[in-house]
């Protein structure tokens, strides 16, 4: 495997405004066509707590309905080309994740271990689509095991590079599913999202909150109320402006527990191991 690589503190205010800068684009063409978005995890915290980045955090996060985030998906030709482009498995055959990025013309990111991955890289912003869970418990349950294997599935091609013995072997045997057979599984739930009823939402190709947050109730641990995500604000981001869920305390509860407390000095660490990187002329 690579080396893994730390990032200095010069490179991580340069990654931080490259990402801004994307968010804005994103921002800008779905407030042209009344497309609804949420700062999502850590970046929602970073809003609340510090009006911008947390400060040793290297990545920035959205979330969309997932009517919405189709909506985007139509319009994402819009996006600046000198700025960023959107990346998924349609608009790039060699994309395994269950989510998009928007990633920055000229640079170059990669992650540790994925190396020989043939996707586009470059500094990217995460997007996230929220589709529905079964209301039943026992429906969520069985949705996320589904879900699990899935994304083992999608993971293999990265997995097998680094597994050893009986797990390697694993890998690559899951690595032969073509992809977008799985895909055209994943298209099927997402078809039955709908932002008219009253599920709760979930990514689901990424672990779900109550993996995070085991002292959640049970009912709570696969999905999250839909109305979080139509009921929004804006909030002050490094001095830009971007939407957030309106019920901040409820969302940031559930995903982090206490959590205006930061964590001790030493787990304020970028999170995201990476083996190169190159802004470019930027």
């Amino acid at each position: 495997m690579a080396e893994r690589k730390e990032l200095t503190q010069d490179q991580l205010k340069k990654m931080q405004q490259i990402e801004v800068e994307m968010a804005d684009e994103l921002d800008r063409v779905c407030r042209k066509h009344n497309i609804r978005y949420s700062l999502d995890g850590g970046s929602m915290l970073g809003a609340v707590r510090h009006k911008g980045f947390i400060p040793w955090d290297d990545d920035m996060d959205f979330c969309m309905l997932r009517e919405d985030y189709e909506k985007f998906k139509k319009v994402a030709n819009e996006l600046n080309p000198d700025i960023c482009f959107f990346q998924d498995h349609d608009t790039d055959p060699y994309y395994r994740w269950g989510y998009a990025k928007l990633r920055r013309i000229g640079t170059t990111y990669v992650r540790l271990g994925q190396e020989h991955m043939k996707y586009k890289t470059g500094i990217a912003i995460d997007i996230f689509p929220l589709d529905d869970v079964p209301k039943s418990i026992c429906g969520q349950m069985l949705q996320d095991f589904y879900c699990f294997c899935i994304r083992k599935i999608l993971w293999s091609e990265a997995g097998k590079q680094t597994a050893k013995g009986i797990k390697w072997l694993w890998f690559c045997l899951l690595s032969r599913i073509p992809s977008a057979f799985v895909f055209n599984r994943v298209k099927k739930m997402a078809d039955r999202s709908n932002s008219t009823n009253d599920n709760r939402v979930r990514v689901l190709l990424y672990p779900a909150n109550g993996v995070f947050n085991h002292k959640l109730p049970i009912k709570e641990r696969w999905g999250m109320p839909k109305k979080w995500f139509k009921e929004l604000k804006e909030y002050d981001f490094e001095g830009r402006h971007f939407w957030g869920v309106q019920d901040y305390n409820a969302y940031l509860s559930q995903l982090f527990g206490d959590y205006m407390t930061p964590p001790p000095p030493d787990k304020r660490v970028s999170s995201i191991p990476f083996s190169s990187i190159d802004f470019g002329n930027l």
